[in-house]
């Protein structure tokens, strides 16, 4: 995202250049998209990839008829239509990209005084939803994203000043994108942890909920001996009225072995290594 490679290795350190758009595809797994998960889940590439994208959309193959007449009758169209009509709906190729050639090297447009003040203002308002219900629904890396839209924006204008319409048109597109790749499928809401974290704030909360269930399940047991990791989970969920899915215990698991509360064997199997204070920690039935 800064465009800028740097490079440490034998004993020479240096920073070059790497001025390039990314242009990426990626598919669900099991080639079908679960609007149950995130959208991480769903492609399973890692937030630290794609939390580097300015916009992300999906294209998903809904099962609905409208959707399907269109799409079909535009395949349709592709052969029976003459190649003067095709080229009469398109712009040519070639045109494309002497125009893309020659707005890189003649466009490098700069902010002016209200754009920049209205940048400041939509990412003021972006962090004042979530906000009111306790989640992060923007980071400076949102601001960062909003200006390089901004730029691009003006580049297609031609204009030496990116203007408010640049601000306004790039701050709908980002908006379009974050309702489709950073909305929680528990909430419905979006929530750019999805993206910053690989987690949402809604799961963040059960995952800390389940780790402290576990941990009381534990400290009713003698300190450090072996659990079975199979075994625990059913006792977790035999003592909890909520779905516990096997994603969310290892999550929880995770947790507890990297704050050292928990070490993991060699078979599947946990103990706890640290004494917990079980009046500080949600039971197992609130979870």
């Amino acid at each position: 995202e800064q465009q800028t490679l740097s490079i440490a290795k034998a004993g020479i350190i240096c920073q070059l250049n790497a001025r390039t758009s990314l242009l990426a595809a990626a598919n669900p797994v099991d080639s079908q998209w679960n609007k149950n998960k995130t959208i991480i889940e769903n492609v399973q590439l890692p937030h630290t990839l794609l939390s580097r994208f300015d916009l992300i959309f999906l294209l998903v193959d809904p099962q609905d008829e409208y959707y399907d007449r269109r799409l079909a009758k535009h395949l349709v169209s592709l052969y029976y239509k003459s190649h003067e009509e095709e080229d009469a709906e398109y712009l040519d190729m070639s045109f494309l990209r002497d125009y893309i050639s020659y707005v890189k090297q003649n466009c490098n447009p700069v902010l002016s005084d209200e754009a920049s003040q209205n940048l400041i203002e939509k990412y003021v308002a972006m962090r004042k939803v979530g906000s009111g219900r306790g989640q992060v629904s923007a980071y400076p890396r949102q601001l960062e994203s909003l200006i390089r839209l901004s730029e691009a924006h003006a580049k297609i204008r031609l204009s030496p000043i990116v203007e408010i319409v640049d601000v306004e048109e790039a701050y709908r597109l980002h908006r379009e994108a974050l309702k489709q790749s950073a909305t929680d499928p528990l909430t419905g809401k979006v929530d750019v942890n999805i993206l910053a974290a690989g987690m949402s704030t809604t799961t963040r909360k059960h995952v800390a909920e389940l780790a402290d269930a576990i941990k009381r399940l534990l400290a009713s047991k003698p300190f450090g001996a072996w659990h079975g990791v199979k075994k625990l989970l059913s006792d977790v969920r035999e003592n909890s009225d909520k779905m516990i899915t096997r994603e969310l215990y290892e999550e929880a698991l995770n947790e507890l072995c990297k704050n050292d509360i928990l070490a993991r064997g060699r078979e599947g199997q946990v103990r706890l290594v640290k004494p917990v204070d079980i009046e500080h920690i949600s039971s197992v039935e609130s979870f």
